[in-house]
Formats: structure tokens, C-alpha cells, sequence
């Protein structure tokens, strides 16, 4: 086989896991949807996440905007802001930590970069917020900064640790299934030097603590979603979408004149 040839393939391949990807984040933000007050959140960039790692922050990107295009077709409800909102967010927690592992290749590197993908995912939101919704919804600036101490803030910040412990939890089996079928190559390691092999049963000892802390961040977020932020969790949203429909059709006509937070919670469903 020539090289040419081989690095066709290969081009084939990574095209093809990452249309997978894609498919599972799109799959994981029309099923799972967890909701507290007007804002939701899904899995899908911890989905995105894994896939940018093993293929890259441009790969990472465009598939960002290809679920976002996805979701705004299908079951979104606020169009092109939804969009906008769903790119930025996804944008930055799945190229920060993807840019950073690809030049970091440990697992102090998947650390680092997921944890920075964290706070990047929540400034950004944040700012996004204060400047995009004021100017799309028509309300004031204020009216959004006096729900970021009490909902906006902690709410991101629940996302992203979700999600950034659900890469801890399924990157190295998804990987490790990719590479078996030649989808993949994985060079991660455990070693602070990462020129060096780690043996096999040294790899299990160091990713065995790390799963594990993941797996227990990932409950107590979701306990403080559930428990401080009176969180709620939603099976197949997509199925539901025309009973909100008429709900929410039946509480415009209710009350005509909704006020700046009525109109920014309506504005939000689905975005954050």
C-alpha cells in the first residue's frame, strides 16, 4: 500500500468517527436534557470533547457547528440566538480542552485542559449573555447581571464540571474501542514524560483514582443541580416539544405583557 493511498484512508476514517460523533452528541442533546428554572443543559459536549481530543480542535469545531445547525433545525425553539449561544458555549469548552490536551498529551494535560474548558465555557456564557440577550430580547443589561450571582453562574458552572467528568469517565474506553477498530490512534500516557512507556498494568493503576474521582465530581454536581438548584431531568425533550408548545401558547394569551426576566427565561430554553 502507498502512502498516498494510506493517508487516504486514514483521512476516511477520521471523517467517519467524527461524523459518529457528531451523531451521539446530536442523539445525547435530543434525549438527555437536564433543566433548572428556564435553562437546560445535555451531554452533548462532553461527547464532542472526547472526540476533539482524539481528532483535534478543528475537527472539535466543526462539530459544534454542525450539532448546533442540527439542534437548531430540529428541536430548538429560538432559532439563529440558539445557534449563536449553543456555538460559543460548545465552542469554548471543547476546543480549550481539546487545543490544550493535543499539546499536553498526559493526563495532567487532560486535567489542565479540562478544567480550563470549565472556566472558559462559564466566562464565556456569562458574557455572551450580558451582551447578546440584552440586545436580542430588548431588556436590560441589569436584568440579566441580577440573575448571574443567583442562577447563571452556578448553573455553567454545573455544565461544564458534568461534562468535563464525563470526559474523564469515557474518553479512555472510547478511545481505546477507536484504535482496536483503526479509527484512532491514542498517545495519551500517564507518565510525566510522555517519550517514555508506560506499562500496562501501571496505566491501571493511575486511571482507576482518576475515573473514580470523575465519576464522584460527576454525582455531586448533579446532586447540587438537583438538590440547590432544584434541577429536574428530562427524558426524549424532542417528544415533548409540541405539549410545551401549547403551553406556553396557552400562557401567552394568560398574560400578554411578560416581564424582562419572563422574556429572558423564554429566550434561554435550550441555549445555555
Amino acid at each position: 500500500m502507498s502512502r498516498t493511498t494510506y493517508k487516504s484512508e486514514s483521512k476516511i476514517r477520521t471523517v467517519v468517527a467524527v461524523g459518529v460523533f457528531c451523531a451521539l452528541a446530536y442523539v445525547a442533546c435530543v434525549l438527555f436534557h437536564f433543566r433548572a428554572a428556564f435553562l437546560t443543559f445535555d451531554l452533548k459536549d462532553a461527547v464532542m470533547t472526547i472526540g476533539a481530543m482524539l481528532f483535534g480542535p478543528l475537527y472539535g469545531l466543526a462539530m459544534t457547528l454542525i450539532v448546533a445547525l442540527l439542534e437548531m433545525l430540529t428541536v430548538s425553539t429560538t432559532g439563529l440566538y440558539g445557534f449563536v449561544m449553543n456555538v460559543l458555549a460548545s465552542a469554548a469548552f471543547v476546543c480549550v480542552a481539546s487545543l490544550i490536551y493535543m499539546h499536553w498529551r498526559t493526563m495532567t494535560g487532560a486535567l489542565v485542559g479540562t478544567v480550563c474548558a470549565v472556566f472558559a465555557m462559564t466566562a464565556v456564557m456569562l458574557a455572551a449573555n450580558l451582551i447578546i440577550t440584552p440586545f436580542y430580547m430588548g431588556v436590560t443589561v441589569d436584568a440579566v447581571a441580577g440573575m448571574i450571582p443567583t442562577l447563571l453562574l452556578p448553573f455553567n458552572l454545573t455544565k461544564a464540571i458534568f461534562n468535563a467528568s464525563l470526559v474523564f469517565i469515557l474518553y479512555k474506553p472510547i478511545s481505546s474501542a477507536l484504535a482496536r477498530a483503526g479509527f484512532a490512534s491514542v498517545t495519551h500516557t500517564a507518565d510525566k514524560d510522555a517519550s517514555k512507556p508506560v506499562p500496562s498494568q501501571e496505566k491501571k493503576v493511575v486511571y482507576s483514582p482518576v475515573v473514580i474521582a470523575a465519576a464522584v465530581l460527576a454525582v455531586a454536581s448533579l446532586a447540587y443541580f438537583f438538590v440547590s438548584l432544584h434541577g429536574s431531568f428530562t427524558f426524549a425533550e424532542f417528544a415533548q416539544k409540541e405539549d410545551e408548545e401549547t403551553t406556553s401558547d396557552e400562557a401567552e394569551e394568560a398574560e400578554p405583557e411578560a416581564s424582562d426576566s419572563a422574556r429572558i427565561a423564554e429566550s434561554l430554553i435550550f441555549t445555555i
